[in-house]
Order: C-alpha cells, then sequence, then structure tokens
C-alpha cells in the first residue's frame, strides 16, 4: 500500500515537473503552439506538458513490469507525437505509426491471453477504434483544461470500474498513475492554459485509454461500459464529423465546428466553464453506466439517452451560432 501510494505521489510530481519544465523552457527548445484556423486561442503558447505524464507512464511501467506490448507501442507513439509538436509530421506518417503500434499491442494482448486463433480477425476493426479514438482525444485537445479534466475522470473511473471487477491490480493502479500525473499538469492548463499539453500528452492519454478498454474487457459489457467513461468525447466527434460530411467539408483540414469550439469561439463561453460543463456531463453518464453495470440493455439504453439529448444539445448550439453568424 506505501508503494502504491508512493507511486501515486511520483506521478504528480512528473506531471508537475513536466509542466513546470515546458512552460519555463519550452520556447527556447521550439515547442511552441501558434495560433492556426484550428485554434481557441490568439496567443503563442508553450506546448508539449503532457511530457510529464509520459514519463510518469513509463517510470511505472519499467516498475511494475507493465507488458511490454503495452507500454512500448505507447512510448514509441507519444515520442513521435511529441516530436510533432515541434516539426510537422505528414498526417498519413502519424496514422501510420498509430496503426502499427495499435497492432502490436493488440498481437501481445490477444496472444497473452490465448485466443481462438479466429479471434485474431478482430484485430484490424479493434485497431481502428485504437486509433480512432487516439485521434479523438488529440481532436477534442482544443481548449483549457478539457483534456485534462477528461482524462482525471476517464481513468478514475476506468480504475474504479477494474477495481470492483477484480482485473489486474496493476493496470488498476496505473488508472490511479494516469490520473495523479494529469492533476500535477491541470494548474498549468486550466482555468487558465500557461502551457498545452500538446499531442505528447493527448496521443497517449487517448492511445492508454483504448488499452485500458481492451485490457478490463473480458465481454462487450465491459467494452462497452470502460467506453462509456469518455462518452462525450466520442459524442462530440462522431457527431461533429456527421455535420461536416453534411457540409461537404474535407475532413483533414483544420476546423472549429466542435461543439466545445462553437461554445468558446462563437458564443464566447469561458474555457474553464466549457471544460466543466464537459466533465460534469461525463461524471453523470460514467456515475449512471456503474449503477446500471449488472443490466446491458439499461446500460445501452443509457449511453443512446444521454447522446441523444448531448446531440439535441449540439443542434440547438448550431442553430444559434448560424444565427448569429448570420446577422453579423
Amino acid at each position: 500500500m506505501s508503494c502504491n501510494f508512493l507511486f501515486i505521489l511520483l506521478s504528480f510530481f512528473f506531471g508537475t515537473i513536466g509542466a513546470w519544465v515546458i512552460y519555463k523552457y519550452g520556447a527556447k527548445l521550439g515547442l511552441v503552439d501558434i495560433p492556426n484556423a484550428r485554434s481557441s486561442h490568439s496567443e503563442i503558447i508553450p506546448r508539449g506538458g503532457g511530457i510529464g505524464i509520459l514519463i510518469a507512464f513509463v517510470f511505472f511501467s519499467l516498475y511494475f513490469f507493465i507488458d511490454l506490448f503495452l507500454w512500448v507501442p505507447a512510448l514509441i507513439l507519444s515520442s513521435v507525437s511529441f516530436f510533432g509538436d515541434k516539426y510537422q509530421i505528414s498526417p498519413k506518417l502519424r496514422l501510420y505509426v498509430q496503426s502499427i503500434c495499435s497492432l502490436v499491442f493488440l498481437i501481445g494482448l490477444f496472444y497473452s491471453r490465448q485466443v481462438d486463433p479466429l479471434s485474431y480477425i478482430l484485430i484490424f476493426p479493434i485497431s481502428i477504434f485504437m486509433v480512432g479514438t487516439a485521434n479523438f482525444y488529440n481532436f477534442m485537445d482544443g481548449i483549457n483544461g478539457i483534456s485534462g479534466l477528461t482524462a482525471i475522470v476517464a481513468f478514475v473511473f476506468a480504475g474504479y470500474y477494474g477495481f470492483i471487477s477484480g482485473f489486474d491490480d496493476k493496470y488498476v493502479l496505473l488508472c490511479g498513475v494516469i490520473t495523479f500525473s494529469c492533476i500535477g499538469f491541470l494548474p498549468f492548463n486550466f482555468p487558465e492554459a500557461r502551457v498545452f499539453m500538446g499531442d505528447v500528452g493527448s496521443i497517449l492519454l487517448g492511445f492508454v485509454f483504448s488499452c485500458i478498454v481492451l485490457l478490463f474487457s473480458q465481454s462487450v459489457t465491459d467494452f462497452i461500459i470502460v467506453c462509456s467513461f469518455l462518452c462525450p468525447f466520442y459524442i462530440d466527434e462522431l457527431s461533429t464529423i456527421i455535420v461536416r460530411i453534411n457540409a461537404k467539408d474535407k475532413l483533414i483540414n483544420p476546423h472549429r465546428k466542435h461543439l466545445y469550439q462553437l461554445l468558446a469561439n462563437e458564443l464566447k463561453v469561458s474555457h474553464g466553464k466549457v471544460s466543466l460543463i464537459y466533465a460534469l456531463i461525463q461524471i453523470v453518464i460514467c456515475a449512471s453506466v456503474l449503477i446500471v453495470r449488472h443490466n446491458i440493455y439499461f446500460v445501452i439504453l443509457f449511453i443512446i439517452c444521454y447522446s441523444f439529448l448531448f446531440c439535441i444539445w449540439s443542434y440547438i448550439i448550431r442553430k444559434k451560432v448560424g444565427t448569429l453568424l448570420s446577422t453579423r
């Protein structure tokens, strides 16, 4: 217990130090976020503050002998993303690296669990889920505090679910390590941003969360429940993709059409309020799903209802923004 508590403290320390170093020296290292068409900020701010989360993750993985097929691909993916925080990396190369890392994890996971050989046909569709989750998380990392707060809520609930379900203790503790490293980072990014998490943190969080989903999935029910802990991000991203396809936008182009972006940019709601609203919605969904977790039909019904309500909210906001823009 004392060892676990020590790692929790170290994770907080790594998260804090990583953010502080980037805050002090990020500009000198060329790690800066220059506002563009997708940005919700107007100032140049150091990015890559999520490096402390990566350090905490790797340190924990080495000490507790976390499976190589988890932490090595995550390290490679996050390291490439850190490089991308300084230099431009083509989307194709990013996607290639993400796909390879996902496949390595899945092959290792399937082999370690000695699954039926026929199950290997699921590797490619599941890898799409993993790559999608990593990128969804990255795309949603656009305003102060939203990535850090979302990670804290998601990994707290994932860790709790892993604990009450009797899953491997080291992965439950890993959720705690991620949580407290994000808590250490958060004061540098919320409510006002002195440093951004960067791809090194957001891609890592999305990838590791998808790994936790699969590690805790002994059944389809487990998979759906743990996925629901990131529900607001999934709904916002998927609904935005539909909106953009309907508008005949090129999906690879930068944009500011996520619901959280419309709230922060067009409606001028403060970043802090928007992030807290998302976190509150996330907590409500997570708690509701946990309450009815023993009945998969109720779980699915709750997720559908919350998704429907979120989409209605999104429609209302988009309608309001459209009216506002037409009058300018």
